[in-house]
Parts: C-alpha cells; structure tokens; sequence
C-alpha cells in the first residue's frame, strides 16, 4: 500500500497548516481519495498531480465541515466515480452513504469504516491494517473541538487499544503512537470538564463566562471554537446531572461547592 498527501493552501486558526488530503494506492495503480478538501482549483490539480498516471475509484470525506468535504462531489464527477460518506451537509451529498462496520474497497484492499462521531455527528474515521485516517477526531499537535461530548470519549475509547500503529490525521502531522495520544486526548478532555465545573462553581453561568475564565491563557481568536466545546461540556455535566441548563445553555442551578 501506498500513502501520499497533498497539502490544502487552507491554514488558519481553525485548520492550523491546512487540510491534509490523502491519496491512498493498493499497489495495483488504484487509487481512493481521503477528504479532497475545499473546492480550489490548485488543490485539485495538486491532487491530481499526485494521482499521476494511475486510477481514481473513489473519494472519501470524513465528515462535512468545510474545510474536508466541499471538492468531493465536483471531483468525484469528473472522475465518473462516487463521492462516500456518513451523510449530506453543507456543499457535499454522498452518493454512497457509508455507516459503521462497513468496508470500502480499494481492489484486494478493505477500508474499514468506523462512525466516531463527536467532533460532528457525521464524522468518520477509515483503517487499514494498523493505519487510521482520523479526519478531525484526532489531529496533529493539537486538541479539536468537540460538538457532542459524550459520544466523543466514546468514540475515542473505540479505538484505544485496537493494535493502530499510525494515525493520519485531516490536519498536522503523522501520530506514530496512537493509544498514548488517545490517552492524552481523554485526559484533556477530563481535565476541562473538571475546570469548567469549577468556573461554573465559582460563578460562570454562561458559556461565554466559562471560555473566559478556563481559556484565559489561550489566543482569542480561538474563543469560538472553544465555545462549542465549553457548550459540549455543560451539556454532559447537565446529563450527568451535575448542574441544569436552559434552553440557551444557561446554567440554571449550579450544585453548591463542597
């Protein structure tokens, strides 16, 4: 097997160096496509470039944000192939719907499908062998932000310890020890949902209050993402039945400290 990418000229905040697109071969000259990206025409030609002489039979996007997914359907068509994944969102509708458990495959080559969602409800993650492809479940040198909390450790608990070697991720660098990472990831995530308990303790009683005392230290610019992951939090500990919400996410009636 064979494993290429090409770079998105996306960087940003939000994306850090850019989406990576992956172009994954079997060794036969066939070729899948892993998140082409934003529609950009460089890009496309970069991807295509990589392809060289050798054949597209599908592309893949691991969920619909749209620094992954919007090129999967022009590009899919020009190629007279099918866009796959999870299900439709903003500029992409797959022409596969692909769900958990099922396998793509690239000639005498299985890639496994593996629904993780909490980044996005839709997010999916693709393995072969020991290599996974992991979108923004897991990405390079940094934490993501998380729509829905509990479903997101769940979805990182399914991989820990399942023998992964590698995990190419949709931003940053290749992840040469996944289960450590894992374990990082879920540590993080245990470690904010202890914090923003705190702020709401000490009298955050907004999401906006709780990014500011618990992200104090972090670059503005990323206070909304940051927002999305607080709210993803309040909601679990309001499940967890540790503090209520309204309907805007207000905390209504915050325990007493102990």
């Amino acid at each position: 097997m064979r494993i290429d990418r090409v770079l998105a000229n996306n960087p940003g905040p939000f994306t850090g160096p850019g989406t990576n697109t992956w172009v994954i071969e079997d060794g036969t000259g066939r070729v899948v496509v892993i998140d082409p990206g934003p529609v950009d025409a460089v890009h496309e030609d970069a991807i295509m470039k990589q392809v060289a002489d050798r054949t597209v039979v599908g592309v893949l996007v691991t969920h619909t944000h749209i620094d992954h997914a919007p090129m999967a359907n022009p590009m899919a068509k020009n190629l007279g192939v099918a866009a796959s994944g999870h299900g439709p969102g903003p500029h992409f509708r797959p022409d596969i719907v692909l769900v958990d458990g099922a396998s793509v495959p690239l000639g005498d080559t299985q890639i496994e499908v593996i629904h993780t969602p909490g980044h996005a409800d839709d997010h999916l993650c693709f393995r072969v062998g020991d290599v996974l492809f992991s979108g923004d479940h897991i990405i390079g040198g940094s934490s993501v932000m998380v729509e829905t909390m509990g479903p997101y450790l769940d979805s990182l608990k399914k991989l820990k310890g399942t023998g992964l070697r590698t995990i190419l991720p949709g931003h940053g660098e290749t992840i040469d020890d996944p289960d450590a990472v894992i374990d990082w990831y879920l540590a993080h995530r245990l470690q904010r949902h202890h914090e923003i308990l705190d702020a709401v303790h000490n009298g955050a009683g907004t999401v906006g209050e709780v990014v500011e005392m618990v992200y104090r230290d972090v670059d503005s610019s990323l206070y909304p993402l940051a927002a999305r992951s607080v709210k993803a939090h309040l909601v679990l500990l309001s499940a967890e039945g540790q503090i209520a919400l309204d309907k805007d996410n207000v905390v209504l009636e915050p325990p007493p400290t102990q």
